[in-house]
């Protein structure tokens, strides 16, 4: 029987380590880390764990692949106003062919913290919350690893929030300069209509070209 969720992501596991002295929590999440094209994005963002109401002043921010478009375009702005600090990384299509996109989501999540820090200096994490991801690269700071994290962590939620968002508005952007192969619609993964067009032009210079799909397709030569 599937897992049922609520609708806004729980702060116990940051009550939890309030209770322990930490006061200024990171939550990072990435997203389009399986896409086919594009870059893989990451945020940070530190909630105001002091705030009584932040709960219900950030109802129904949650996984942000459970909810709608319209939901995550409807909360992306009411996070940004209600947290103590956010920010916003990415690695590109390039950068994850060349280092791997493990170590290319880390630089992403890295480039998200040092906007956060360069945009809010007064908040310095404390600690980080990962959605189920070791981060050795990163043993200055404390870091908590949580599967499911984007369910069960409302820091980490909001950056899934921030991160999807910023992601899918790149891919609408790019969709203008490559428009056959649908980027607005599918945002870079690998669905039929993207393989499709992937065999009838091959890939372009947003392709990822070491993920097993597209790199198939590249060394076919099926579309020349």
């Amino acid at each position: 029987m599937p897992k049922k969720r609520g609708l806004t992501a729980s702060l116990m596991c940051e009550y939890q380590l309030c209770a322990q002295g930490y006061e200024r929590i990171a939550g990072i999440d990435e997203a389009g880390r399986g896409t086919w094209a594009g870059p893989v994005a990451a945020a940070a963002v530190c909630l105001p764990l002091n705030e009584r109401k932040l709960a219900k002043l950030l109802r129904g921010v949650r996984d942000s692949k459970m909810m709608t478009p319209q939901e995550r375009d409807a909360m992306v702005d009411v996070v940004k106003d209600v947290v103590q600090a956010w920010g916003i990384g990415a690695a590109s299509n390039v950068e994850i062919d060349t280092l791997g996109i493990v170590p290319a989501t880390k630089l992403a999540m890295t480039r998200a913290l040092d906007t956060m820090n360069q945009q809010f200096p007064d908040c310095q994490p404390q600690a980080l919350f990962l959605d189920g991801l070791i981060w050795p690269e990163r043993v200055e700071v404390p870091q908590v690893s949580i599967i499911d994290g984007d369910a069960r962590s409302l820091s980490i939620a909001a950056a899934s929030v921030l991160a999807k968002v910023w992601r899918d508005e790149r891919m609408i952007e790019l969709d203008a300069e490559y428009p056959q192969y649908g980027f607005a619609i599918h945002k870079g993964y690998g669905t039929a209509k993207h393989a499709r067009a992937l065999r009838l032009y091959g890939p372009c210079p947003l392709h990822r070209l070491t993920f097993k799909p597209v790199r198939e397709i590249a060394a076919s030569g099926a579309w020349s």
